[in-house]
């Protein structure tokens, strides 16, 4: 058994994918196109996998989904995490790209982490190796 798809609810489609491509850097795997309303099938890769896992930038419509994303969000819980070699390198990178952190770095137990708002209604945890 393996991790193929994971969902991540967004405000909109459009934005999350220029946030999650031109900001982070992730690759378009799928895009398509799947009801009248313009809402899409939008999975993408880290260019590192690009055999996946796959992150579906799903549409927030349902309302149970936004209550839920509204309630991490306003507690400040992320609603996943990505790994990156070199943390404070990415934050200096995403900072200088104008990203917004809500926790900037912090050690943990064998680990740094800091914490960002993906503009989409979302906190997304990056987790690296302590220097």
């Amino acid at each position: 058994m393996r991790i193929n798809i994971m969902s991540i609810f967004v405000d909109d489609q459009a934005r999350a994918l220029e946030f999650y491509r031109d900001t982070l850097g992730f690759e378009v795997s799928k895009d398509i196109t799947v009801d009248e309303a313009g809402n899409r099938w939008l999975a993408l890769v880290s260019p590192e996998r690009p055999q996946g896992p796959e992150l579906l930038l799903e549409p927030a419509a349902h309302p149970a989904a936004k209550e839920f994303r509204d309630a991490l969000y306003k507690d400040g819980i992320p609603f996943t995490q990505f790994d990156v070699d070199n943390l404070e390198g990415e934050y200096q990178r995403l900072k200088d790209a104008g990203v917004g952190f809500t926790q900037d770095p912090m050690p943990v137990e064998g680990a740094v982490i800091a914490v960002l708002d993906d503009t989409c209604g979302n906190l997304i945890q990056l987790v690296g190796p302590k220097a």
